[in-house]
């Protein structure tokens, strides 16, 4: 269903905007109707129109609300309503960079929320004497691919200007770098830091630790990995070896904790069990 995927082309902003993409459902289209968010350790800004719902079952919890949105990592399997058409402007974030953004200075980072809000408020204190339309963002996004990113780095190349970086940044932005070809126990020497000093860092800033970010890390690369093949071409031994599982009953125990299925369901569902915003879509 993502539409299109694009990288800033400001290197100041690409520093902490992982990406821009932009999701649509008409109203003759055949997709799932109710897909499944995988668990993600970067926090989207979702921008939609001010009247649009949204629905996030966080099970046994669930979030409504209308318009643009915080969608704040998350440990578990969202379940989202797409039943009816909609449309979605949404920017990635890198892991961990909202600490370093004035809006959220002295913020304890957030996790597992959702949190509507005004889209023209974000940039008020930055950019003065313009308003800021989601309605003609959105519309630029749908004809204009590059102009709407040149639009959005605009906006937030002030955001990236006014950031502050300091000692807890800087050692969790490398450890992200490498926390998903390094054992855990190796990132604090590959970085010249103790395991408690790494840790307490990468927890400060991102409210996760490095074991769920590389968990999250893991299962979105499994799960594309999944996604780009053909049931005849899934030995799932070699996909448990491959990922780091010591065996297969380890990768189904894995699966069905994360996402609630096992992998013979996934390999049946798996177009319509993938729908993560700013990856893998399912169509």
């Amino acid at each position: 269903m993502i539409q299109w995927l694009k990288h800033s082309s400001k290197p100041e902003v690409a520093k902490y905007i992982e990406c821009y993409w932009l999701i649509e459902k008409e109203a003759d289209s055949e997709s799932f109707n109710f897909p499944k968010l995988n668990p993600d350790p970067s926090a989207h800004l979702i921008i939609s129109p001010d009247n649009q719902s949204y629905h996030y079952d966080m099970n046994p919890s669930a979030i409504d609300g209308k318009g643009t949105h915080w969608l704040f990592p998350h440990h578990q399997t969202l379940q989202l309503d797409h039943s009816k058409p909609f449309v979605h402007l949404g920017v990635k974030f890198q892991v961990g960079a909202l600490y370093s953004f004035k809006h959220f200075a002295e913020q304890q980072p957030t996790l597992d929320c959702v949190e509507q809000v005004q889209f023209s408020e974000l940039f008020s204190e930055l950019i003065t004497g313009e308003s800021v339309s989601t309605a003609a963002l959105i519309n630029l996004a749908r004809s204009n691919p590059n102009k709407c990113c040149n639009e959005l780095d605009r906006l937030f190349l002030p955001w990236a200007l006014s950031s502050h970086e300091d000692a807890h940044s800087q050692i969790t932005r490398k450890a992200v770098q490498a926390v998903e070809s390094t054992p855990i126990s190796d990132i604090g020497k590959q970085l010249y830091c103790s395991q408690r000093t790494l840790e307490r860092s990468f927890n400060r800033v991102t409210g996760l630790t490095l074991k769920q970010c590389q968990s999250m890390k893991k299962l979105e690369a499994m799960l594309e990995y999944l996604y780009q093949r053909d049931s005849a071409d899934i030995d799932w031994v070699e996909i448990a070896f491959q990922f780091g599982f010591s065996d297969q009953p380890h990768l189904i125990r894995y699966l069905k904790k994360q996402i609630g299925i096992t992998p013979k369901v996934y390999e049946k569902q798996r177009g319509l069990t993938i729908d993560v915003y700013g990856g893998v879509s399912s169509v």
